[in-house]
């Protein structure tokens, strides 16, 4: 089963802070008792580049570590409209709907992106109900948390809150440090203390930057 994980991505090499230590500790459970009802939906919130999608890979490959045949689905909220928009166009939206409702887990990132667009939370909806439903897990991501999506429909935004929401902050100086650290060492480069030190003062809130 081909589910676009990223397998770079793991809980082991995720470094862990005070910022993100709530997340992490949520998204491992869900990722141990997938379809639990206290972590299902998991929805991680906060800004660019704090680890949001770190942790939803590690989960996902997590899962498909401790049982092989999991059917783990990754898609980014826009590449579920591009595929929902080329089904109606093929008249295929049956197979559409059976491939999103045959996953066992299903990660969304940037749920925030469908706000707006009807016919993508109306089928977002039906597909999160089956799933659900079926006790198969869910795990999303946004830059906010669900009330804060004013444009979103509220019957999604009221089952985005049915199981856990965690706000994952950005990160103080001394995970800023270890992360580069981190980096440092899984490129095999030496970097000196005073110049980690410096890169971690001067950028604070984006570990992508």
């Amino acid at each position: 089963f081909a589910g676009n994980l990223d397998n770079h991505y793991t809980f082991d090499n995720f470094v862990e802070g005070r910022s993100n230590q709530l997340g992490r500790a949520a998204a491992w459970q869900a990722a141990l008792k997938p379809g639990d009802r206290a972590h299902n939906p998991l929805l991680l919130y906060g800004g660019t580049g704090l680890g949001k999608t770190h942790l939803m890979f590690a989960a996902g490959n997590q899962m498909c570590r401790q049982n092989p045949g999991m059917r783990v689905m990754y898609l980014r909220s826009e590449q579920f409209f591009s595929a929902m928009m080329k089904a109606l166009q093929d008249k295929t939206m049956d197979a559409f709907k059976r491939l999103f409702q045959q996953v066992d887990a299903l990660l969304i990132d940037d749920i925030q992106f469908i706000a707006g667009k009807e016919s993508t939370q109306d089928e977002f909806f039906h597909t999160f109900n089956a799933l659900h439903s079926q006790e198969k897990q869910l795990v999303i991501s946004s830059d906010r948390p669900p009330k804060a999506m004013v444009t979103l429909e509220e019957r999604l935004r009221s089952r985005f809150e049915w199981g856990l929401t965690v706000d994952i902050q950005p990160p103080d100086l001394e995970t800023r440090q270890a992360i580069l650290r981190a980096k440092a060492e899984r490129s095999r480069r030496q970097v000196e203390g005073a110049v980690i030190e410096l890169i971690a003062r001067r950028v604070q809130s984006n570990i992508r930057e």
